[in-house]
């Protein structure tokens, strides 16, 4: 993640995000490098519309909150759904011993 973020702070410095930049972050936050990682990263986002990608992301945990809602929804039904059969589990077994009770009462 270290790395992204890097890259993050030099484009919203307008900063080229390169290799010796986002290494240079890297230092300066006490950890070491690791060059292959810089240079995958620098890589990928050669391709990358950063800004477009940021709004885009922006959107997606909002998104992605009323499905959560849905879902605990569902939980509670369900819930409730097992907590009948239970009961309905405990009727049965409570008839099926009067039953018996009257066979030797």
């Amino acid at each position: 993640m270290e790395y992204v973020y890097s890259a993050l702070i030099l484009h919203s410095l307008g900063k080229e995000i390169n290799e010796d930049a986002i290494a240079n972050i890297i230092k300066a936050a006490g950890a070491e490098p690791d060059v292959a990682r810089i240079k995958a990263l620098v890589s990928a986002l050669s391709e990358i519309n950063i800004d477009e990608a940021i709004k885009t992301a922006a959107f997606a945990p909002v998104a992605a909150a009323p499905a959560t809602a849905a879902s605990t929804e569902e939980k509670k039904e369900e819930k409730k759904e097992e907590k009948k059969e239970e009961e309905e589990e405990e009727k049965r077994e409570e008839e099926a011993i009067e039953g018996l009770g009257a066979l030797f009462g």
